[in-house]
């Protein structure tokens, strides 16, 4: 399996600075070809979201330069994964509170993170950044950490009541504002021939999944910059519809 990899990130219209901070790679290993990516969203109300953003991604990036090659010497197992990703995040979340305390502010981060091998796809989330898997339609791979989110779980709210209500960006945990975090993870088969999506909230509250799916589903993906077409194209339309976030995306297509 082979792979194409786009990402953007956009300011957007109202915030002085973009608290987004995301990468993307293909990485050559003793197991074949793998993509990881990691999409960090800081906190908008909180000071300094960006640093913290930026922090989880050099962490996850220092683990893939120096732990993932040595996982590649033997099998690659769930748990492993689990336990080094949690790690990574609770340490952050750690060293993220610490920062804050000793500058007197409040910062903080979601996180969404993925690693697709040959057999397996990893995936970690804390906040409301998500993963999907397009292929036939547009389906999410991640669970919200939301207060929505929840009241939908426990039948308290519908999917619709969830889109419009004014707390649908209160999260239940993030990394650095949390005194406990505790990340989901998902794993499952990658499919060939689909797209991997990782996004910020703001790229999706203005979009529908029909939009999303006529200009990420797999056959329209030819190449890198008819990926980066698309995604810009959707970016603007997110704007032009007044969303008011910072706007991020990765895309991976496998084929």
């Amino acid at each position: 399996m082979n792979y194409i990899i786009t990402a953007n990130t956009d300011v957007g219209i109202s915030k002085p600075t973009n608290q987004d901070s995301l990468t993307v790679k293909i990485i050559n290993t003793k197991q074949g070809k793998m993509v990881f990516a990691v999409l960090c969203d800081g906190m908008g109300g909180l000071e300094k979201g960006e640093v913290a953003s930026a922090s989880v991604i050099r962490a996850f990036d220092d683990w893939v330069r120096n732990r993932l090659p040595i996982l590649c010497n033997s099998t690659i197992e769930d748990p492993i994964i689990r336990a080094e990703w949690d790690e990574i995040v609770v340490s952050q979340n750690d060293k993220i509170k610490s920062y804050g305390a000793r500058q007197g502010i409040k910062l903080g981060t979601t996180a969404v993170a993925i690693l697709i091998t040959q057999k397996r796809y990893y995936i970690m989330n804390v906040g409301d950044s998500r993963a999907y898997e397009i292929k036939d339609n547009v389906t999410q791979l991640t669970h919200d950490q939301t207060f929505v989110a929840r009241e939908v779980e426990l039948g308290r709210m519908t999917e619709e009541q969830a889109k419009t209500d004014s707390r649908r960006s209160v999260l239940l945990q993030c990394v650095g504002a949390s005194d406990k975090v505790y990340p989901e993870m998902f794993f499952g088969t990658p499919k060939k021939d689909a797209t991997y999506m990782l996004c910020s909230d703001g790229f999706r509250h203005e979009i529908s999944n029909d939009e999303i799916f006529e200009k990420f589903r797999p056959d329209v993906l030819y190449n890198d910059v008819e990926m980066n077409s698309n995604t810009i194209n959707l970016i603007n339309l997110n704007k032009h519809r007044m969303e008011r976030d910072n706007i991020s995306v990765v895309l991976i297509r496998t084929f």
